[in-house]
């Protein structure tokens, strides 16, 4: 069985309202930890993946909503730039990552290498292999050196991937995000979750753990990440 075989997608909190009570508690223990951390020196980095239409954006407004601006940074990645494939693939995330005392929220990550590069066959075999090692490596080395990082990946089942879709080609509020290429990858679904399979086995460590958030609720999903990160980050504190 694999890691995503174990998902009950269809977590949900009771209401409404027991959904707007936790989103304002955590948020504002969030926003006191904000303080701590740069009283601390500490820096804080979130990583976010997930299905298209997951909802990270959505996820990433409610992490950010009540911060302070000063102290975070989001960092939308897509791909390299000829500038940034002219050096090592992992440079231009080293470069992102947040000064000590801020927190930095990355919408997509590292892990394109092993998925969308993978599939896509951007890369090589033989690199989206060795990337695993590499992506280890960066992570220990900087957890080492006292980032607390979080990563995340939202997964919804294919079908709530679908209605998502429908319902954005309507909407025109939201239609431009969806785009060809979103259903080019909604084709290749079996291709994408073997990879993630692979890449959790790999690369879910004991200095970087994957947290895996059940999104066909997007109240659920919202509420469990932010919990996530309140803990990751008392849990350093203590």
């Amino acid at each position: 069985m694999g890691y995503l075989d174990k998902l009950d997608l269809d977590k949900k909190l009771e209401s409404k309202g027991e959904y707007e009570e936790l989103l304002e508690e955590y948020q504002f223990k969030l926003l006191k930890l904000q303080r701590k951390i740069v009283e601390k020196g500490i820096a804080v980095a979130v990583a976010y993946e997930g299905c298209d239409a997951a909802g990270k954006g959505g996820n990433i407004k409610r992490i950010t909503e009540s911060l302070d601006p000063r102290g975070y940074e989001v960092h939308p990645i897509g791909a390299p730039t000829p500038g940034e494939k002219a050096h090592h693939w992992l440079r231009r995330f080293w470069l992102r990552l947040p000064p000590r005392g801020r927190i930095g929220i990355f919408d997509r990550t590292w892990y394109g290498r092993v998925l969308v590069e993978r599939v896509e066959k951007f890369a090589k075999k033989e690199e989206w292999q060795r990337a695993y090692g590499e992506i280890n490596d960066f992570e220990k080395t900087v957890t080492d050196d006292g980032l607390i990082l979080v990563k995340f990946w939202i997964h919804i089942s294919k079908k709530e991937q679908l209605d998502r879709f429908k319902k954005r080609e309507k909407d025109p509020w939201k239609n431009w995000k969806l785009t060809d290429e979103d259903w080019r990858n909604r084709e290749k679904w079996d291709d994408y979750i073997e990879a993630l399979e692979d890449m959790f086995e790999k690369t879910d460590t004991e200095c970087a753990p994957w947290t895996i958030v059940e999104g066909n609720w997007k109240w659920w999903a919202r509420i469990k990440a932010l919990k996530t990160v309140v803990n990751r980050i008392e849990e350093h504190l203590s």
